[in-house]
């Protein structure tokens, strides 16, 4: 396994991360069982690192990992990053809400969920527009002195809201979305993202010395070589709700995902690797948010840190890449 270490965070970060949306039960493929063998196995293949939320599973996720880590005595052997800020009714209908009454809340349900007196890296998921930034470093301020975060992280914040946030309290972290098709993307499942990724996210981690966790690495599965002939999901997969994946772009994102096909046969490489590789050869980004539903595929994920993508490579992947590069 590689490691990154950035200024803003104590501990080196394995470069491959755990991703645990499917583990709540969201997407195709899920089972408890198995996904405990996946977080067992991926710490013994050296991760270190594992990105959870709430919302994922309507809080099942964050059980999953923590009932796993419990069992296991693997708690002081990882980071876990959860986050806060944005809640759900019983017909699963999501609001944001980042008021310190909600977040002092949240914290401590989440701590129950994942069997655990502290979450290393504690993310706001999402901008609340009629919450001021004061009030919620506010109450992460109070969260982080009563000792149940350590670091704090922003995720999908327009990077002026994160310039200011740090005017409040030191920001350790930030997540994006960020691929190879989506490199400033203007939305992600339909909502708008006031931040561009490749223009304004990197540059602003790399002058802050923070972790940056590039969210949807594989482009929610197009981008592992898995739809050669299409999307053919479930009708309960949340990947249904991605426009760009069942929509009448997904054409273009499909053409592209095939011309990175033909590349990697080229080369004799797996595609999923080189969108990894891609990611990680990049200096800003520090672990790689992957999904795993097998031991198969966390071990294929794994093995793009065995090799590098050469010059020569690079030119060609960025010829294909070229026309997302404002998508």
């Amino acid at each position: 396994m590689i490691y990154k270490k950035v200024a803003k965070i104590e501990e080196k970060i394995s470069a491959i991360g755990i991703g645990c949306w499917n583990f709540g039960g969201d997407w195709d493929s899920t089972e408890d069982n198995n996904s405990a063998k996946i977080i067992n196995a991926a710490i013994d293949m050296g991760i270190n690192f594992f990105d959870v939320a709430p919302v994922y599973g309507w809080g099942h996720s964050e059980e999953v990992l923590g009932k796993t880590l419990k069992e296991n005595n693997l708690r002081n052997k990882v980071l876990i990053a959860s986050k806060g800020g944005l809640l759900w009714n019983d017909a699963h209908e999501t609001t944001n809400n980042l008021s310190k009454a909600s977040l002092l809340k949240e914290i401590d349900e989440s701590l129950t969920r994942l069997q655990t007196d502290h979450i290393d890296i504690y993310q706001m998921h999402w901008p609340d527009p009629n919450v001021d930034l004061e009030e919620t470093a506010d109450a992460l301020s109070e969260i982080k002195k009563a000792g149940k975060i350590r670091y704090v992280g922003l995720s999908n914040f327009a990077q002026a809201d994160v310039d200011k946030m740090m005017t409040y309290i030191d920001v350790n972290c930030q997540q994006s979305l960020y691929n190879m098709l989506e490199r400033n993307p203007v939305c992600y499942h339909g909502i708008t993202l006031d931040y561009r990724t490749e223009e304004e996210v990197l540059p602003n981690v790399r002058k802050h010395g923070q972790a940056f966790l590039p969210y949807s690495p594989l482009f929610q599965g197009l981008l592992a070589g898995k739809f050669t002939s299409g999307i053919n999901f479930s009708e309960h997969d949340i990947r249904n709700a991605n426009p760009k994946l069942v929509g009448p772009d997904f054409k273009k994102y499909f053409n592209a995902a095939n011309e990175l096909k033909a590349l990697a046969d080229e080369y004799g490489k797996p595609m999923n690797e080189i969108a990894l590789n891609w990611l990680r050869q990049k200096p800003e980004v520090t672990s790689i948010i992957g999904g795993a539903s097998s031991i198969k595929q966390l071990e294929n994920n794994i093995h793009c840190t065995t090799w590098d993508i050469d010059d020569e490579m690079m030119k060609k992947i960025a010829v294909i890449i070229a026309p997302f590069e404002n998508l």
